[in-house]
């Protein structure tokens, strides 16, 4: 049998969702439609479903540093995400593996709390993370609720999100992808701020259905795919939004609550990838 190379490797350092719609679950099926083989560092298992989460168990911060090592120390990483991180011991040891890997692009997904409004990270991490980890991505994803967290002030339109990209560059973030799913209005706006200065918008339509679990985890993994395919930020970012959608037009209900996006390898999506 003739030897094939890898495609590019793409690592996700967050949760298990065992519903299956989000976490480490959507980031892997994300990663395989994209063409990407996906590896994994599991932070905390959830016992959690359409409706929310109903238990967190978390994963020591050694055993993650511990799965990171094993991946980049064998199989090597092209791009990688963080997603729900739980704590501070976690984070300063996903930030201590990443020292050693510093040209490797980071996507941190700021995943503070569920679609539920069940908490992701403990309040005193968010300081943690914001100290060790936005200095080290690349680019960071927060919608406009985590935006206002982080910021401490409202994100309702164009002008907010704007100026909360701007603070969180102030608090050490090199590019900043704000989420406009929240706001309201039939028109989507995501607003992307990079290290230079220069503003991307990117405007579409709205899909109007409940079944929007995962959307999250699924665009930061499709920008660390596209990266690990050496695709430019911006492009990443336009080929991302591209495949979240086509998922979201084939969404499905899966249980009573929120339902999924559907993860395939929509051809007519990739042309960039």
């Amino acid at each position: 049998m003739t030897d094939r190379k890898c495609p590019p490797r793409a690592l996700t350092v967050a949760g298990s969702d065992s519903g299956g719609g989000a976490g480490i679950q959507a980031d892997l099926k994300t990663f395989q439609a994209l063409g990407c083989f996906g590896m994994s560092a599991v932070t905390a298992l959830t016992a959690q479903n359409s409706r929310g989460v109903q238990g967190v168990f978390k994963v020591p911060g050694a055993f993650v540093r511990l799965q990171m090592e094993a991946v980049f120390d064998d199989i090597g990483v092209d791009a990688l995400k963080c997603g729900m991180l739980w704590d501070s011991e976690i984070i300063r040891a996903v930030a201590e593996v990443l020292s050693g890997f510093r040209e490797t692009p980071l996507v941190l997904d700021t995943v503070l709390s569920a679609k539920s409004g069940d908490p992701l990270l403990e309040d005193q991490a968010v300081e943690v993370m914001v100290e060790l980890l936005f200095p080290r991505a690349e680019l960071i994803t927060p919608n406009v609720h985590e935006a206002r967290r982080l910021v401490g002030f409202p994100v309702e339109d164009h002008k907010g999100m704007l100026r909360a990209a701007g603070v969180l560059q102030e608090m050490g973030a090199r590019a900043v992808l704000i989420k406009g799913g929240h706001l309201k209005g039939d028109k989507l706006l995501d607003l992307l701020l990079l290290p230079d200065g220069g503003m991307e918008l990117f405007e579409g339509q709205r899909i109007h259905t409940p079944h929007t679990h995962g959307t999250g985890c699924s665009l930061s993994a499709a920008v660390t795919a596209a990266r690990a395919h050496g695709l430019p930020l911006v492009e990443a970012v336009a080929a991302a939004r591209d495949y979240v959608r086509a998922g979201i037009m084939n969404s499905h209900p899966t249980g009573a609550g929120h339902g999924t996006l559907f993860h395939a390898p929509f051809a007519d999506r990739l042309k960039a990838i």
